[in-house]
């Protein structure tokens, strides 16, 4: 199946990933309201979510441009001092950017 790149074969593809990602986020949701939610399983969730931030940053880590690294050390150093995440991704994003930018 190909949906030509036309204005509304876009406009298609963006509708067919909403619906997508609504029904995999209800889904969820619905299969996950009957199971009880024991410790065991808490922590199962919490490793996972770490699980998978690992897996978005260590090949950024190893095969990344220059911006990359810089962003990944500004964020880990302003998370490890303040302890506030959305600060800390917001300066990296920042210094992404400057890096990219060439003036960092």
């Amino acid at each position: 199946m190909s949906i030509e790149t036309t204005p509304a074969g876009i406009l298609v593809i963006i509708a067919l990933m909403a619906v997508v990602t609504l029904a995999t986020r209800y889904g969820g949701a619905f299969v996950m309201s009957f199971v009880r939610i024991s410790p065991r399983i808490e922590s199962f969730i919490n490793a996972m979510a770490s699980s998978v931030l690992i897996a978005i940053i260590v090949p950024m880590a190893f095969s990344g441009d220059a911006g990359a690294l810089a962003a990944l050390a500004t964020t880990a150093i302003i998370m490890l001092g303040t302890r506030r995440p959305l600060p800390a991704i917001a300066a990296g994003i920042l210094v992404a950017a400057l890096v990219r930018l060439g003036v960092g």
